[in-house]
């Protein structure tokens, strides 16, 4: 697998992001958020700085769901049972989601206050 060519990197990346939004309720939603905001982008033009900092938000949440989904297949996969431990590995991922989403909600809305309270 290593030493493949750029194109073949991007062809696993794009199947990696297929492969969760086939199997992944959690991406596919935070997916459509991330849609709908792009989309307010578009209506509200905040600036240049704001859209990039909502863009970043978006990309950051998505890319930790993508880790977090990874991740929870990966150990199911290697210890199937239930086990505190195992517990303990997925719900810390899922935290990270939920903390990059609330960060995300807080910009957002930070960018809503700058847009209507000029």
């Amino acid at each position: 697998m290593k030493n493949r060519s750029f194109l073949n990197r991007v062809e696993f990346a794009m199947n990696g992001i297929r492969l969760a939004w086939a199997s992944e309720r959690s991406f596919r939603t935070q997916s459509i958020f991330g849609i709908a905001v792009v989309l307010a982008l578009l209506v509200l033009r905040p600036g240049l700085n704001w859209s990039a900092l909502i863009g970043l938000m978006v990309a950051l949440v998505l890319a930790a769901e993508l880790i977090n989904s990874a991740l929870e297949a990966l150990v199911d996969r290697l210890h199937p049972e239930v086990h505190p431990e195992v517990k303990k590995v997925k719900d810390m991922a899922a935290g990270a989601v939920l903390m990059l989403s609330v960060a995300a909600l807080v910009v957002g809305l930070l960018m809503l206050i700058s847009v209507f309270w000029k």
